[in-house]
């Protein structure tokens, strides 16, 4: 199990930036609301609220925050019905990108996104036109808690993890999408609580950008995060090394 996490670069959840921290908290309150309508209030019975939980620790939201959510989700005055989305295309120099929504207008959104694409340069597509691009994998952090990569390789073994990475405060893991919950699980057991556990779209290949263009790019996405409707932006783009600061 090896693997270079070149592609961590490309997740755009900015939850450390006091400027984006509002935007990521209405994202993932919806997510909460979401998964306690479905589901429940219970996160030990509801993976999709355990999911929507561990989200709102990376995002380093307060508990009493996360509580009231929960509680004005079961409530019966939060009618809003929220329905997810999928939408694939192409950026500049034909990187191709999923967006992932959470939207109680989908006519809204859509032309929303279409608009952002339209502006930069980019195409919306057809559901599938780029996913094949990417796997739809499980991905779970662990911080290092004096670990060794040998220790954490022989647990996530033995739940039938597919892939895992050392990073400079953890261990990536990465698994099948439908084992997600049952790898998280266990290696909770033995790792502790993870600081991420989530769904992933992991590029099969990288498409190496110009500057100018992964510039554009840049713009292309931070519109889109800007969008409360959208959850997660996921591109293929290798970036210049000169425009990595930008992900720090």
């Amino acid at each position: 199990m090896s693997g270079h996490s070149q592609f961590k670069n490309i997740m755009y959840r900015k939850g450390a930036q006091d400027a984006k921290r509002a935007k990521v908290f209405t994202k993932v309150l919806r997510e909460i609301t979401v998964a306690v309508k479905t589901g429940g209030a219970d996160k030990e019975s509801n993976p999709q609220l355990r999911a929507a939980w561990i989200s709102s620790r990376e995002a380093n939201m307060p508990k009493d925050t996360v509580e009231r959510a929960i509680k004005k989700a079961l409530g019966n005055d939060d009618t809003t019905t929220y329905q997810e989305m999928r939408y694939e295309g192409y950026g500049p120099a034909g990187s191709a990108l999923i967006i992932e929504s959470l939207t109680d207008n989908r006519n809204r959104t859509s032309a929303e996104v279409r608009s952002y694409f339209n502006k930069f340069g980019g195409a919306i597509g057809e559901t599938n036109s780029v996913s094949y691009k990417f796997d739809h994998l499980g991905y779970l952090v662990f911080p290092k808690n004096d670990l060794s990569m040998e220790a954490v390789f022989d647990i996530a073994l033995e739940v039938g993890a597919e892939d895992i990475v050392e990073i400079e405060d953890g261990f990536e893991i990465f698994c099948h999408l439908e084992k997600l919950g049952t790898v998280r699980d266990f290696c909770s057991t033995k790792l502790g609580e993870p600081q991420a556990a989530r769904p992933l779209w992991k590029p099969k290949v990288l498409t190496p950008l110009p500057v100018e263009a992964g510039r554009t790019l840049l713009k292309l996405i931070d519109v889109l995060e800007d969008n409360d409707d959208v959850q997660t932006v996921t591109t293929d783009a290798d970036f210049p090394p000169e425009l990595l600061h930008d992900f720090e």
